[in-house]
């Protein structure tokens, strides 16, 4: 019985422990995506998330992007990429700080193509 309680009592842990991380629920363009043009990047967080760095790459390298959100945490994040990015296969990564202060990290990618 004993080993029982203590079975519970780690998997409850465990399991508080996973939820109490924020995630990107949504990102736009979707992650994957076949898309004609980029306005924006955008990550939505099931948390609030604080974004300390995000990089776009793209066919011809890294790509200057325009951090629209702060360094606030919040759950819905914004980035401007220049308006004429040409065709190609693109990674956004990104890393930040979790509402209970874990690092997180993540990428998506997504195609332009007209």
């Amino acid at each position: 019985m004993r080993q029982m309680t203590f079975a519970l009592l780690v998997l409850a842990a465990t399991t508080i422990g996973a939820f109490a991380h924020s995630k990107a629920e949504q990102t736009t363009p979707a992650n994957e995506a076949t898309v004609a043009t980029v306005e924006a990047i955008e990550m939505r967080f099931d948390d609030p998330m604080r974004v300390t760095a995000i990089t776009l790459t793209g066919p011809d390298g890294d790509v200057n992007i325009e951090q629209e959100t702060g360094m606030d945490a919040v759950t819905e994040f914004r980035a401007l990429p220049p308006a004429d990015l040409p065709d190609g296969a693109y990674t956004v990564d990104w890393r930040g700080l979790s509402s209970d202060g874990h690092p997180m990290q993540g990428t998506f990618g997504f195609t332009i193509a007209d």
